[in-house]
């Protein structure tokens, strides 16, 4: 039997084009060992690690006819060194140039004729440093049989790397009778099934993400609560181009912290979490970004956000939902920071308790969950919603507050790359790392040229926040 791709990772090959490259990625920034980090450091590791993520040996193919979904076959010339790359900045390098840098790489849609996947080693970075930038498409990172490259090559342990048994064999690629045989196959077995993809891979890809959408019970009922009214009119929404811009930003853990525990104190019946921090800095950040653009904001105006939200905690029973997805209105028009923090905290506690929120158990059923690629899922339900639903996507990752460590070089950093959708021009991911939270902005080139400005928004609201607690 072929090893098919579903519906849902097909439809992220159909929704590309030239304006929207379908992968997801990340930053990461690091300080190198005593004795520096090479290229032939990188390739050595993975090539090891590749072999927890089989998938990133097998590239797409079609169908003949395409009478069915693409199937994924092992890449016979596989050549990790085209997938691994080496870069350079001009010594030395600073955070602008790297997000220029970033920014140029992202725009650029991956080859369909190999795996779909790449890997920069950027070196030149000031104080010795360099990054690893990663590339990986949305069809391939689905939570159970892939996730992030860039997820695999990070450990908790610096040293010496244990070898692990290069077994991997190509297995030899079917020919298109066998393929079109297979479809057949599975037509007889199982013909609505088969009938249902054959229609949706000729139809066009928004059919495609309806039916998608539809078929989690908990997701319709989302859906119809968040469509009754459209989402806002925004500078975010925008015709984009192919182009992108990238900002990186840094800031304390402890800061959001502070911030949630003086707002509890002096309200002791309200649950206020970092997460709701968070998105009161970024409501912030856009209140007066769209100030500084002489954007009429009133009392009442919002943007919605598309946010998936993990509640896991150590506690936490594993077999329980650990994830829920939020459409959140962010109160750009308040003009008061902690009024602010205190609506948003609302809306978010309200579409817990009213079980408004998807839980992790229906995305599974829709994109293939796993927790370290929670970024992926943001973007993979963002590419298959409707643009009109809400104005951004918004993802939060929790990460490991210790230091992590690729070989023997320790991560300092990790900035997540979420794409843009059709008709909308900024994307944001965040992650917690080891005391900080990394902020990676993806705008688009041409409708957002002062994503920069936005940024620095976002930092003066968080410091306005924590001025106030």
């Amino acid at each position: 039997m072929a090893d098919r791709l579903t519906s849902l990772d097909a439809s992220f090959l159909y929704l590309e084009d030239a304006t929207t490259p379908m992968h997801v990625g990340s930053v990461m920034v690091f300080d190198p060992p005593a004795e520096g980090f090479e290229y032939d450091n990188i390739i050595d590791l993975v090539s090891n690690r590749i072999a927890y993520v089989p998938r990133y040996r097998q590239r797409v193919r079609h169908t003949p006819g395409r009478i069915s979904n693409p199937v994924w076959v092992d890449d016979r010339d596989f050549d990790i060194t085209y997938h691994v790359r080496r870069s350079a900045l001009p010594k030395p390098g600073n955070t602008a140039q790297l997000e220029e840098f970033v920014g140029r790489i992202q725009s650029r849609a991956l080859d369909r004729d190999r795996p779909l996947w790449e890997l920069y080693l950027v070196e030149g970075l000031e104080r010795g440093r360099f990054a690893i930038v990663t590339k990986t498409h949305q069809a391939l990172v689905d939570g159970v049989n892939a996730i992030d490259i860039g997820q695999v090559i990070v450990d908790s342990d610096a040293g010496r790397e244990d070898q692990i048994p290069h077994t991997w064999r190509a297995r030899p690629e079917p020919s298109a009778i066998e393929l079109v045989a297979d479809s057949i196959f599975s037509m007889l077995r199982s013909p609505g099934r088969v009938i249902r993809e054959g229609v949706e891979v000729l139809t066009n890809v928004h059919t495609l993400g309806r039916r998608v959408a539809g078929t989690a019970t908990d997701l319709l009922g989302v859906l119809a609560r968040s469509t009754a009214m459209r989402a806002p009119s925004s500078p975010l929404n925008a015709q984009v181009s192919g182009y992108r811009r990238y900002v990186m930003l840094e800031s304390k853990l402890a800061d959001y912290q502070k911030v949630r525990t003086r707002i509890t104190a002096d309200s002791s019946n309200e649950h206020v979490t970092v997460h709701d921090v968070v998105l009161a800095a970024v409501a912030g950040g856009l209140r007066a970004w769209l100030m500084s653009r002489g954007q009429a904001v009133d009392s009442g105006a919002t943007i919605r956000a598309m946010v998936p939200v993990s509640t896991h905690s150590v506690d936490d029973d594993p077999d329980q939902d650990q994830v829920t997805a939020c459409f959140i209105d962010l109160p750009v028009g308040e003009p008061n920071a902690r009024m602010r923090l205190h609506q948003v905290a609302y809306a978010m506690q309200q579409q817990v308790d009213s079980r408004t929120a998807v839980g992790a158990r229906s995305l599974s059923g829709l994109s293939g969950f796993a927790p370290p690629t929670l970024h992926s899922l943001g973007a993979r339900l963002g590419g298959v919603m409707s643009r009109r639903m809400f104005n951004l996507v918004i993802t939060n990752v929790p990460g490991p507050q210790h230091e992590l460590y690729a070989a023997d070089a320790e991560m300092i950093g990790s900035y997540p790359v979420i794409p843009i959708a059709k008709g909308q021009a900024l994307a944001i991911g965040l992650t917690s790392y080891n005391g900080k939270v990394f902020f990676g902005l993806t705008a688009d080139r041409d409708s957002m040229p002062d994503v920069e400005m936005l940024g620095q928004c976002v930092e003066e609201a968080l410091a306005e926040l924590v001025s106030e607690s």
